[in-house]
């Protein structure tokens, strides 16, 4: 099993934790849960969610060093089991921010 997965953020609201040990996502308190991505979901989540972006944050992020539940699940019945954070995000088990920027077609990608 992967120990490490992925969160997508906007730098933007990224900074609004920077004098913070957590991290919450914008949509945490409304749907109780921080969206995650193993390697292989990322440029998925990018395409689905992020297009016209110019410039996200990666955090990727250590399952063993979590604090909230981390939950697999499949709740939109697609076959397809997704991370789900179910709490704050405890910041020392991020251990590495990657900074993707869109190329000349406004497209976010990331290699592994």
């Amino acid at each position: 099993m992967e120990t490490t997965i992925y969160h997508l953020v906007i730098p933007e609201w990224w900074e609004t934790f920077a004098e913070k040990d957590y991290y919450e996502s914008e949509t945490l308190h409304e749907e109780k849960f921080i969206h995650l991505s193993t390697a292989e979901q990322v440029n998925g989540t990018l395409n689905n969610y992020f297009k016209g972006v110019e410039r996200i944050l990666l955090l990727h992020v250590d399952i063993q060093k979590l604090t909230s539940e981390l939950i697999f699940e499949d709740l939109f019945g697609i076959g397809i089991q997704f991370p789900h954070l179910y709490g704050r995000l405890n910041k020392d088990a991020v251990i590495e921010i990657q900074e993707l920027l869109a190329d000349a077609d406004g497209i976010l990608k990331v290699k592994f």
